[in-house]
């Protein structure tokens, strides 16, 4: 059931409610309305985006970035990045899913099992994580050679075909330069290798984001009603510190209206806007709270700590020859490469554009094209450590994210972007090829220098658009993890967390399809616990049940 208005809706108490239609949320709200016998609101502030061209077709993704589906957060001034750069995060049903380009990667074995071993999140090793990466996907690659890939699952991967002659140029150069052709998504972790990408796409060019794939199946379940331009303003409490609810607004001077749960909330806003409404709702850092008079119900310091993210570099050629005039979504190729001998995870990924990325370079007067390619090398594991922190105790204030971008005391997270433009300028120069490249716009020959490369990325750095960990989970005795292993709110009961900002540490790759991966863990965790609480009611009916006899 969709409701446009919050009026529409007669009943506003559900068994569960699920705040945020994104990656995550929307797998969450599909698999626990697969119980006939719970009632699950998924709410979202965002439109629908059922007959949204824009947002379905996936090769118009780029249209989306600064619009009105883009919330559009600012950062705050850098003292070493980018302080022009903004963070896209999507206003629409499915979230980023709907919004970024679908590059489909399950995450390295390595990173998952160190979320557990590293960060005390029992539960969360590759062993437990990899079958739900199966459950959620139909992949072309599925079969008696790839037995660990899904062949029944609502997200759609696909292989990116090598119809981009520049692109196949490209990785025949990598293999010039030491970086051979190699399949993702094996269940083998890529070090050094590049190849097209796998991305979550139907036939007919619809994204598979987690909207298309888990709610548009389901609108017309009885049990599951959707309320989309609905904005949560603050989660409700009662005394003993359970999550009985969420008021809602219907627009930015509309009317609050309060949703009330039965069972728990599940708060699925994003790796921004969850830390936020968990401060606005008084769980957070007590004295930060207070700077904004927000009584603290749960003083806990880890809320908004720990951002992490994806800085990216760019490298930008004029083309030879003309480009591509279709594509998938123009984003079609990854590139793997280790800047440093032994390490089990590559510290530096690139993606190839078959277009011309500009938004961070222009303004700063470097020459553009409108036929040309990008090479952009980004830090698999930045170890700069942000905050997402209040503005003001208005909920329709933009939080303050301050991602600290090149502050980590090493210098790992420079060393690695430098290293990366020089590798993509070696790839660019290989004979393959020769026929493609043409003259470099950014950061332009001149310069060479480490401190003018330096100088370049600090200027014009971007991001791939993968904020985690601000909301972390953690072992149950950590003070900086708010969540516990089972993505419940410590400090308070009837509350949870599913959405990239649980993730303890960020994932070597894209984290789209992780972050769904963490829904369908989330529900499985929920229905864990429901029939865990019904047997307990059961043994304790039959313990009072008294027989009589005649």
């Amino acid at each position: 059931m969709h409701f446009d208005t919050i009026d529409a809706l007669g009943e506003r108490t559900f068994d569960y409610v699920v705040i945020g239609g994104g990656s995550a949320g929307a797998a969450v709200a599909a698999r626990l309305s697969e119980d006939p016998d719970v009632t699950v609101a998924l709410v979202e502030a965002g439109p629908d985006d059922r007959n949204i061209p824009e947002v379905l077709q996936l090769d118009r993704w780029m249209e989306l970035l600064e619009s009105g589906y883009d919330w559009d957060y600012p950062i705050e001034p850098q003292e070493n990045g980018n302080s022009f750069m903004r963070h896209a995060r999507a206003k629409v049903m499915g979230g980023c899913s709907s919004h970024n380009s679908c590059i489909a990667f399950w995450a390295p074995r390595e990173d998952l099992d160190e979320w557990e071993s590293k960060y005390g999140a029992s539960g969360w090793n590759a062993d437990a994580a990899w079958p739900l990466y199966k459950r959620l996907e139909t992949n072309e690659d599925a079969g008696p050679e790839a037995p660990h890939h899904g062949h029944s699952g609502p997200v759609h991967l696909m292989n990116v075909p090598p119809a981009d002659p520049a692109g196949v140029a490209l990785l025949d150069a990598c293999e010039q330069a030491g970086i051979p052709r190699t399949k993702f998504n094996t269940g083998t972790t890529v070090i050094n290798g590049a190849n097209f990408f796998q991305i979550n796409r139907r036939a007919d060019g619809t994204r598979s984001s987690s909207s298309v794939s888990y709610i548009h199946p389901i609108i017309e379940r009885p049990n599951f009603t959707l309320l989309t331009g609905l904005r949560a303003r603050q989660l409700v409490f009662d005394a003993g510190k359970r999550c009985t609810g969420v008021d809602v607004v219907d627009s930015a001077f509309g009317r609050t209206h309060r949703l009330t749960v039965n069972h728990e909330v599940i708060l699925s806003t994003g790796a921004i806007d969850s830390p936020k409404l968990l401060m606005l709702s008084g769980i957070g850092p007590a004295a930060h709270l207070a700077e904004h008079g927000i009584e603290a119900l749960v003083d806990s310091p880890g809320v908004g700590e720990n951002l992490q993210d994806h800085p990216e570099g760019l490298v930008q050629y004029e083309a030879k020859q003309p480009m591509v005039q279709t594509s998938t979504q123009w984003w079609e190729i990854g590139i793997f490469t280790p800047t440093e001998d032994g390490l089990d995870r590559p510290d530096l990924m690139m993606h190839y554009g078959s277009v011309p990325f500009d938004m961070n370079t222009l303004r700063h007067g470097y020459p553009t094209t409108e036929n040309g390619f990008s090479l952009t090398p980004n830090v698999t594991h930045a170890r700069s450590r942000g905050t997402v922190r209040l503005r003001s105790r208005d909920f329709r204030d933009k939080p303050m994210v301050d991602p600290r971008y090149f502050t980590d005391p090493d210098g790992h997270d420079m060393r690695v972007m430098v290293a990366g433009i020089r590798k993509a300028r070696e790839i660019a120069a290989q004979p393959a090829m020769a026929e493609w490249t043409g003259r470099e716009l950014s950061p332009g020959v001149e310069a060479q220098t480490d401190e003018e490369l330096r100088e370049y990325i600090r200027k014009t750095h971007n991001t791939v658009y993968h904020p985690v960990g601000t909301v972390r989970m953690g072992a149950y005795d950590d003070d900086m993890s708010p969540l516990d292993p089972e993505l419940r709110v410590k400090g308070v009961t009837g509350l949870r967390v599913a959405d990239a900002s649980v993730m303890p540490e960020h994932v070597t790759v894209n984290p789209n399809i992780t972050v769904m991966m963490i829904g369908e863990r989330c529900a499985d965790l929920i229905k864990a616990a429901r029939a865990e609480a019904n047997l307990a009611v059961s043994v304790t009916a039959e313990e009072d049940f008294t027989p009589s006899y005649a």
